[in-house]
């Protein structure tokens, strides 16, 4: 958490915008409320970049950022990994890492996890099918060697047999060396490149701005978004995240249903 609240300075306002998507910008089932769309177009109008800053892949991603009108720019997907630059489309930016050490531990320690890595633009290799509706984009069934056998911007692992918290001890006893994991709302656990988060790839988009991390506005309402909540100059937590994000915030929104991020748009840009 910042050591001083940004909007008790006098004159402060947003230079930059940076949004989770699911459970921020759209509700669980990715739909665009009318208000947040309209407070989102308002941002825009201001002249203020609006980033999206997503564990979303890139193909899963493009169309909100078509529906939503943005400028052309920057988006980060895959926590941090990925940086996209559209239109026109360009990847900017694809940190990877091998896969092959997190793969042989999984399955050794937790046999019959899913396993995915993700293809930039295109869908998924997998060790399975996950359950409908998790992943979209081109699917394909490998092995786990096929899987392993090149760099990767990230592997997600998946088990609906299991709870959040028993992936919380999964995660923690797997003892992953040398890369970065998020753990979703449901038992899935996102494992990125080591020191990549959404803060890292948001650093070097304001950068590129000349944009300050103290001028930042950023929300967000998952663990992956924690990092991200702590650079920016003003973090905001939806009041639905977890109790470890929303003690990073400097701010916690209303309800989604009651408007979630809206009002907090509107207070800057209405």
């Amino acid at each position: 958490m910042t050591s001083y609240a940004p909007d008790d300075r006098a004159g402060w306002r947003p230079r930059m915008v940076a949004l989770d998507v699911d459970g921020t910008v759209v509700d669980r089932d990715g739909v665009l409320g009318p208000d947040m769309a309209d407070a989102i177009s308002k941002v825009v109008a201001a002249g203020v970049p609006v980033v999206l800053a997503t564990g979303r892949a890139w193909h899963s991603t493009r169309e909100l950022v078509e529906l939503l009108g943005l400028p052309a720019g920057p988006t980060v997907c895959s926590n941090g990994a990925v940086i996209v630059s559209y239109p026109p489309q360009e990847i900017v930016q694809a940190v990877t890492f091998d896969p092959r050490e997190v793969i042989e531990r999984v399955e050794s320690f937790a046999p019959g996890t899913l396993i995915a890595v993700e293809e930039i633009g295109r869908g998924f290799r997998m060790n399975e099918h996950f359950p409908e509706g998790d992943l979209t984009g081109e699917l394909v069934v490998q092995s786990a060697a096929e899987l392993g056998a090149e760099p990767v911007t990230r592997i997600i692992l998946r088990d609906p047999r299991r709870s959040v918290d028993e992936f919380v001890t999964l995660a923690k006893h797997l003892g992953l060396q040398g890369v970065t994991y998020f753990v979703g709302w449901s038992a899935w656990l996102d494992i990125a490149p080591e020191g990549v988060n959404k803060a890292t790839a948001l650093a070097q988009i304001a950068a590129d701005l000349g944009i300050k991390a103290e001028d930042v506005l950023a929300a967000g309402d998952g663990r992956n978004d924690i990092e991200m909540l702590q650079w920016a100059g003003r973090g905001v937590a939806l009041a639905e995240a977890p109790p470890e994000v929303r003690a990073v915030a400097d701010a916690v929104s209303v309800p989604f249903l009651e408007g979630g991020l809206v009002p907090e748009l509107l207070r800057w840009f209405g």
